[in-house]
Parts: structure tokens; sequence; C-alpha cells
């Protein structure tokens, strides 16, 4: 393994593994304004229909971001932020609010 020097923090911003590689960059390249969630549970309605308004925890200690969600079949969602968030990471969890009442929620994909 060899070390890298860049003079400033770098972050994991990919996986390639098919390469064999790890692709590092700056903290902005770590911010992302959507994703999906697949394996959706809805608590508050049998099945989304369409676009809602929400807010989303990408993660435990997340502060809620504004986002619309979309259905995108009975089980998956687009989810599409206000505002760019930091560390979208696929496998973590994502929960959908609405004032303190959870809506649903799935796993990033």
């Amino acid at each position: 393994m060899q070390g890298i020097a860049a003079g400033r923090p770098l972050y994991v911003v990919e996986l390639d593994r098919a390469a064999n590689r790890v692709v590092v960059g700056d903290d902005v390249e770590l911010r992302g304004d959507s994703c999906e969630v697949r394996d959706v549970n809805w608590i508050s309605f049998a099945l989304l229909e369409g676009p809602i308004r929400a807010s989303v925890k990408i993660r435990h200690r997340h502060e809620p971001a504004a986002a619309t969600i979309e259905p995108i079949d009975a089980t998956s969602a687009r989810v599409k932020f206000d505002e760019p968030q930091r560390a979208i990471t696929p496998g973590q969890a994502a929960v959908f609010y609405s004032g303190d009442v959870v809506l649903g929620g799935g796993w990033i994909r």
C-alpha cells in the first residue's frame, strides 16, 4: 500500500472494485442532492402514489433535511434534497418524517 501526500484532507468518494482502486477527493465531492431508496416500508400510508415533501435523515446523527420523495415502484423511491447533503452512503438507512411523525423509510442504494 502506498501513502498519499496531498497537503489537505482527502476522503474516499468511490470504490471501484472492478479496477481494484479507491478514488479520493475533497469534501465537496462527498455532497449529493439525490438518492434512491430500496425496500421502502411506508408507515403512514399503504403506498406512495405521488411526490410528497418530507424531512429525510440519511444516518443516525444526520439533521433531517428537506426533500421531495417520489415513488419509483411499490418498494423504491427517489429522494431529491433541497440542498446537497454530505456523504449519502449506500447501505445506510433513510427515514422520512413529517414533523415528528415517521412516514416510512428504507435503505439507500
